[in-house]
């Protein structure tokens, strides 16, 4: 039980003449559990004392994430400087961890957010109590300014560390360098990647893949493709993963010809360069977006002859290109194309009704759609239920209840269709196809749902259907 030290925590405070603690603190201690109890009543009992954190190994309660969170939860609102010293202290223990998760947790119970403040006066604090630091230490703030995408804080944390005579290493580099990234600051990070160099702290292949991307992203396409060179110097060779950064770079900001020759330099080099079918899929997703479909088509050239196969996001951007440019018939040549190579037919057409009515014209992909049923295709569940439910919106609720009747998907259609159709079916006194529809219903386990369901049973009693009618309300998904 944890009451025994609550009474030391008081006898203690007694003789060395110390404030007896409130009683809102007492609770706190004996709504802890033993372990969490045991660290909050040495925190409190010297959180005044000169480098509290020498004395915190005394406890020997064990210390794991429950403990950490617990003593978080307790004192984070009243203390959070004492808390964040904790947090840092537990970060450095050989038994115990941090998780992402905790520090998730550390950030949002500290609120570091909207106090970043306490971070800068923990160290100010710990320079004061001439507290000896550790690259350790800092990299436990440094993990917490990378949790709130704080690259203004992680970059004060970096230089507080030389202050205190704490060399970085190429991972509390990255943190920062990243965080500048995020936030667009690349002249800060690439004065980061020369700070580096001029004290033999060599960036690794995340520093060049972090900045090779960082670049590509606000359009520094030179200094992309420059650094992309350069880091074999250091021994890192680029790899699907950095040509896929700078690709997506040139296709943004440079020219898709010179997005197609880099392509072709990946496939020439081979080995981790080689692309895979995500590096052509972002190529054709920048071809669509700058309305250059019908150029995107050389790509499925090249994917054949390096042995590439398409997948359906890569074939579903390119239809869509097509028919948004009024290349129908050059949509069709394409699905032809890549049936043959396992992509199904029910995919690209699925794909292709979905675009033609994405981009206005509806009835043109009302009108595949039928086409496709009566070919013995099966439309996917969200081709499906985009098609029957705009029917539903123009009334044409009978038109609807055919296309279920006829399609062999009928159980992946939006449970929801069934009740506006129901609903519709009984309205305009289709008595015989709302009793066929019901039997559906009950035999696949959909349930009636909104307002109808009262006026669907009676209909169903009116015509005879006194059964179904009852089966219908019963059933629950």
């Amino acid at each position: 039980m944890f009451l025994p030290s609550i009474s030391r925590l008081f006898a203690d405070a007694k003789s060395l003449n110390k404030p007896i603690f409130s009683l809102k603190l007492v609770h706190l201690l004996s709504t802890s559990s033993s372990s969490a109890g045991e660290f909050l009543s040495h925190l409190l009992n010297n959180k005044n004392v000169s480098g509290m954190e020498r004395t915190l190994s005394s406890v020997r309660s064990k210390l794991d994430a429950r403990c950490v969170d617990e003593v978080l939860e307790k004192c984070a609102v009243d203390d959070p400087q004492m808390c964040l010293r904790f947090f840092i202290w537990a970060g450095l223990q050989s038994s115990y961890r941090h998780s992402s998760y905790m520090y998730s947790r550390a950030y949002k119970l500290l609120g570091v957010d909207s106090k970043p403040q306490i971070i800068r006066d923990a160290i100010e604090a710990y320079r004061l109590q001439k507290y000896v630091t550790s690259a350790k230490m800092f990299k436990v703030v440094l993990n917490l300014c990378r949790e709130g995408k704080d690259a203004t804080l992680g970059l004060w944390v970096l230089r507080k560390m030389k202050e205190s005579n704490c060399r970085p290493d190429t991972i509390m580099y990255n943190v920062v360098i990243r965080l500048l990234c995020e936030k667009g600051d690349m002249d800060e990070a690439m004065g980061l990647m020369r700070e580096m160099d001029l004290i033999d702290v060599h960036p690794d292949m995340i520093t060049y893949v972090v900045m090779i991307k960082g670049l590509s992203e606000v359009g520094r396409l030179e200094e992309a493709c420059g650094l992309t060179k350069a880091m074999r110097g250091h021994g890192c060779i680029p790899n699907t993963v950095t040509y896929s950064a700078l690709l997506d770079g040139i296709c943004r900001f440079g020219s898709l010809e010179r997005a197609l020759e880099l392509l072709r330099e990946m496939e020439k080099d081979g080995g981790q360069c080689e692309p895979n079918v995500v590096t052509y899929t972002t190529v054709v997703q920048n071809f669509v977006e700058k309305c250059q479909a019908i150029e995107a088509l050389s790509i499925l050239d090249q994917m054949r002859d390096f042995g590439c196969k398409p997948n359906r996001v890569l074939i579903s951007t390119l239809i869509h290109g097509l028919c948004k440019e009024g290349h129908v018939e050059e949509a069709h040549k394409v699905i032809d194309r890549v049936a043959k190579s396992g992509i199904s037919y029910d995919s690209c057409y699925s794909s292709l009704v979905l675009s033609l009515f994405r981009i206005g014209k509806v009835e043109e992909a009302e009108m595949f759609f039928r086409r496709m049923l009566t070919g013995g295709l099966k439309p996917d569940s969200f081709t499906s239920s985009t098609i029957i439910r705009w029917l539903c919106q123009q009334n044409r609720i009978l038109d609807g209840y055919h296309l279920i009747e006829q399609s062999a998907s009928v159980s992946s259609i939006d449970s929801d269709i069934y009740s506006i159709l129901m609903a519709g079916l009984c309205e305009a006194n289709h008595l015989a196809e709302a009793a066929k529809l019901a039997h559906l219903m009950v035999e696949k386990r959909i349930q009636l749902k909104g307002p109808c369901v009262k006026n669907v049973t009676e209909c169903l009693r009116h015509c005879g259907k006194e059964d179904l009618a009852s089966s219908i309300g019963n059933v629950k998904s």
